[in-house]
């Protein structure tokens, strides 16, 4: 293999496909990025098996196509370091590879492609979806907070994409908060589902720029893949049966509270501060016009509460919550007035932005409640 590339080209590819690179592996060949040089593109893959990257990039001249393995620290440690100029990569017969630039030269080992795992796509049966790229970043900022970390159900340590015929909704859930994002800008033929795990989600997250229009998306049983300008996010499934959330959300909440949502959330932290550290209870008192919210802890004899006026109509109510699960819902909205239904203390409260608010119907969040003394 010989070629010249610019190295800020070459940094850009491998920092793209990074996050793939396992911090610690049983096959030590995953510790490298794999070049494959063909005509005048440079494809650089690296994958921990359960999570692949793929990217692209032109080359400014191919001497001599190929394909290695190349270590993935090494090369992003010496590609920081170096100003944008011209790189020449030759391979040589002892198994290294010399990157020559206009004032020296790095000799880095190098290993045969062969040994890299065979990485496997989706297959025939594959469903394919166009997902228009910031409806795809929206949903997933909008979830991804919500997943559980759940070694007993798996299911639930994903985010699940649940396609219909009129519109596709993320959902996530950790069993004490249940986020759901739909958009209408996703449809398909027939109804399909598939549980992307959060950690591909996040890189997703990470990688994909503002300048990204649409994101080509196919799954089958087993895998997913995902396709953006030049990259490609390839990863394992989490298998399982997902719970049936719409059985959870709320349809006869009757008691509704209409408040600001940054003075509710700035409210919730202040109060939060005299919780119980171990617990975090915090508690709402709701009457016509106002809300209360208070907090203590016994054993450090502090407390706090603070009253804020709302719009209010319904039974006066006392209900206990979690503050980082309330302070968490809160956060992630981007509207600016949410309104909060509830039935009684001890079912599940629902959070909506206000009716007036552009997403009004795009987001909807349950938190569950706890007992209060």
């Amino acid at each position: 293999m010989k070629l010249i590339i610019s190295s800020s080209e070459l940094l850009r590819g491998v920092m793209a496909v990074s996050k793939a690179i396992p911090a610690k592996s049983p096959l030590p060949i995953l510790e490298n990025f794999l070049f494959d040089l063909n005509g005048n593109v440079l494809e650089i893959t690296a994958s921990d098996t359960e999570l692949t990257l793929k990217t692209q990039i032109e080359v400014e001249e191919t001497v001599e196509e190929g394909k290695i393995a190349v270590p993935a620290k090494h090369m992003m440690d010496l590609l920081k370091e170096l100003p944008d100029q011209p790189l020449t990569i030759q391979t040589s017969s002892d198994s290294s590879f010399v990157c020559s630039w206009a004032s020296g030269e790095s000799n880095l080992p190098y290993f045969p492609a062969e040994d890299y795992p065979e990485i496997t796509g989706t297959d025939e049966t594959a469903i394919s979806i166009m997902f228009p790229a910031q409806s795809l970043l929206e949903g997933i900022s909008s979830t991804i907070y919500a997943t559980a970390d759940d070694e007993i159900r798996p299911a639930m340590n994903g985010i699940l994409f649940d396609i219909d015929v009129d519109s596709t909704t993320l959902v996530a859930s950790d069993s004490h908060k249940l986020i759901c994002y739909t958009t209408t800008d996703v449809k398909a033929a027939a109804k399909a589902s598939f549980i992307l795990h959060k950690k591909p989600a996040a890189i997703l997250k990470a990688i994909i720029g503002k300048d990204i229009e649409n994101v080509d998306v196919a799954f089958d049983s087993k895998n997913a893949s995902f396709c953006f300008g030049q990259t490609m996010v390839i990863c394992r499934l989490v298998v399982g049966k997902y719970p049936k959330y719409r059985d959870v959300i709320p349809q006869n909440n009757s008691n509704i509270l209409k408040i600001n949502r940054l003075q509710l959330l700035n409210t919730v932290r202040r109060v939060s501060v005299c919780a119980n550290k171990a617990s975090n209870h915090i508690k709402f008192d709701l009457q016509n016009g106002s809300l209360e919210i208070s907090a203590q802890d016994l054993g450090f004899s502090i407390a706090a509460y603070e009253k804020m006026q709302c719009q209010y109509d319904g039974e006066p109510l006392t209900i206990g919550f979690k503050s980082p699960f309330i302070i968490e819902i809160l956060s992630n909205m981007n509207c600016g007035e949410i309104v909060m239904k509830f039935l009684d203390s001890k079912r599940a409260a629902l959070i909506v932005p206000a009716e007036e608010e552009e997403d009004s119907e795009k987001i909807c969040g349950i938190i569950m409640p706890i007992m209060i003394s």
